[in-house]
């Protein structure tokens, strides 16, 4: 029984590694070119206005992503504009990804917020929220989706969903 279960672990593991590496057209961080992780190089995901090109595969996908404080490497690709409704019928426990444009003063990107990991309920939907800093409050990076909770609790923040969905995988542990 044991090893049913850790071969049926391993498998969705891979099954969920491999999934975001497909050619789609995207609108996402890879139509951006994001390659390997470079905090000067790589905003996130993106709002609908972001130029449409096909999706690189692979490494070419990737951007960092905090979860709880810790910087973790994710790899996604969103779905086609108008499939979210489909998608979330099928699978409603979607995961979210924070990103805050236009980044950071002085031209620094704000690094997304992810709100599960695979030992954490993670789910392979994701859907964009945009986080808003309100009048009179520096734009900053969150490190946590507890963090982004507190800010919107005390008006630091108001949040906004894209209705963006992709389809994501972590592929790396913390650095």
């Amino acid at each position: 029984m044991r090893t049913t279960i850790s071969s049926a672990a391993v498998l969705l593991s891979l099954m969920l590694i491999a999934g975001c590496g497909s050619n789609k057209t995207v609108t996402g961080p890879a139509a951006l070119g994001a390659g390997p992780i470079s905090a000067s190089a790589v905003t996130g995901p993106r709002s609908a206005s972001t130029t449409t090109q096909t999706s690189p595969v692979g490494v070419a996908s990737e951007i960092p992503a905090y979860y709880d404080s810790m910087l973790f490497t994710i790899n996604f690709t969103e779905f086609p504009p108008g499939s979210e409704s489909t998608l979330q019928k099928k699978n409603p426990g979607l995961n979210f990804i924070y990103q805050s444009d236009p980044g950071l003063p002085g031209g620094s990107p704000f690094i997304s917020v992810i709100d599960a990991i695979p030992t954490d309920g993670m789910n392979p939907l994701w859907e964009e929220i945009q986080i808003a800093f309100t009048a009179g409050h520096t734009p900053r990076q969150l490190f946590s989706d507890d963090e982004i909770a507190a800010a919107k609790a005390t008006g630091e923040i108001t949040l906004t969903d894209t209705h963006e969905l992709y389809h994501c995988s972590v592929v790396a542990k913390p650095r």
